[in-house]
């Protein structure tokens, strides 16, 4: 018996990257341009030849967008009870065989292990772990040399805060190289490419975005540093180093509180300084509530033997110093007051760095990301804000940057 299996029309640049039969395929897509309404079309072509399908995405949101897309191609066989479906599981699969559809949350490695593929698929790749492939997706695929598809949509700094990614360039990056790789197929369309959605729409949403954030989450490009941006990748880059001095005339951890557990993070940035030189060590940024916070920059003050921890008591007051000592009473703290923008409170220390005056010690993507891509008005850079403080406190000495401080001895 016949059945009819009922899939969405592709517009032009969908049907491209749902045809490639190439053993690595990566999209790069604006929002609403049709990403994950292709895929739902390449993985219902791909179950229905046989195939074992993996789905992953970071959130219940993305997983539940692929999954109506799916089920709404294949009701007929499934009300048959040709295929059975399991909602709880998210599987769809033709009993007795290999042959199945499955999509699961997966921000990370661990949440994905368990299963095997002859196709997997990670969308919003921007936002995971890079080991979600490295180290787990892509052994799933060792047994039927299956393929991979990758799709991502170039991340704003609001979406980056919420990534699971320890490099918030992984996707771009990987990208970039693909486009040399002829295993790969690499496509890129726009959300105005999308023929099914309004272009009124998107002109509303255009009005209400950063010239930025339209570039990347609209336009899909890949942008790494923002015209005009305070900070440059060549400049950091010019200045990095390995290692860190021997010896540190002072160490402080600066502080950019947040007050709630669901809220923005905390930028927790460590920094030193001697011969007037400033070296940034660690980033220890977390999201969480005050406790979690406090925890974290308390140890950050005992691993690099700081001075004193500069937190910004704007957001919280005078409980962010008392937050800090109830961890740990021996522990000195300054509070500062923002009397300033962020922009103008920054540009003395962005000065530094084009002077050559300031050393990353390593590597701190997330920090690198904020420096070269904010822009005023744009969402709070919580690391950078706590880089501000601490090389503020350890560079520029008694320049106008708070309206007042306080002392926690």
């Amino acid at each position: 018996m016949a059945y009819t299996i009922t899939l969405p029309i592709p517009h032009a640049k969908q049907a491209e990257f749902i045809q490639c039969d190439k053993p690595r395929v990566i999209v790069r897509a604006g929002r609403r341009g049709g990403k994950t309404v292709g895929v739902g079309n390449r993985a219902v072509e791909k179950f229905l030849a046989g195939k074992r399908v993996l789905y992953a995405a970071p959130t219940q949101e993305q997983i539940d967008r692929f999954w109506v897309s799916v089920c709404r191609a294949l009701t007929e066989p499934i009300d048959a009870g040709v295929f059975y479906k399991n909602e709880t599981r998210h599987i769809i699969e033709l009993p007795g065989t290999e042959q199945r559809i499955r999509a699961k949350t997966a921000w990370n490695a661990d949440t994905l292990r368990g299963d095997y593929a002859d196709e997997l698929i990670l969308d919003e790749w921007q936002l995971m772990d890079e080991d979600a492939w490295g180290v787990v997706g892509a052994p799933m695929l060792a047994d039927n040399n299956g393929s991979a598809v990758f799709i991502y949509t170039p991340p704003s700094l609001l979406s980056r805060s919420r990534s699971k990614a320890r490099d918030p360039q992984h996707a771009a990056k990987m990208f970039k190289k693909a486009v040399t790789d002829p295993r790969w197929g690499v496509f890129t369309f726009t959300s105005r490419d999308n023929p099914y959605i309004s272009q009124d729409a998107i002109n509303d949403l255009a009005g209400d975005m950063t010239a930025l954030s339209y570039r990347m989450e609209i336009l899909a490009e890949d942008v790494d540093q923002a015209p005009g941006a305070m900070w440059t990748r060549d400049t950091i880059e010019r200045n990095r180093v390995t290692r860190q001095p021997a010896t540190l005339d002072q160490v402080v951890v600066g502080v950019d509180p947040s007050a709630t557990s669901g809220g923005d993070a905390a930028g927790i940035v460590t920094v030193g300084m001697t011969q007037r030189q400033a070296y940034v060590l660690s980033d220890d940024t977390v999201q969480g509530s005050p406790q979690t916070w406090a925890l974290a920059a308390v140890g950050a003050y005992h691993k690099h033997r700081a001075d004193c921890i500069v937190a910004e008591s704007n957001n919280g007051g005078e409980m962010v110093g008392l937050t800090i000592k109830t961890i740990d009473p021996s522990v000195t703290v300054k509070l500062v007051h923002a009397s300033r923008g962020k922009a103008t409170r920054a540009e003395p220390v962005a000065a530094l760095y084009e002077q050559n005056r300031v050393h990353h010690v390593g590597n701190f993507a997330g920090l690198e990301d904020e420096l070269c891509l904010w822009m005023p008005g744009d969402a709070s850079p919580n690391r950078m804000d706590a880089m501000v403080w601490g090389i503020s406190k350890l560079m520029l000495g008694s320049q106008p940057l708070v309206a007042e401080t306080r002392r926690y001895a």
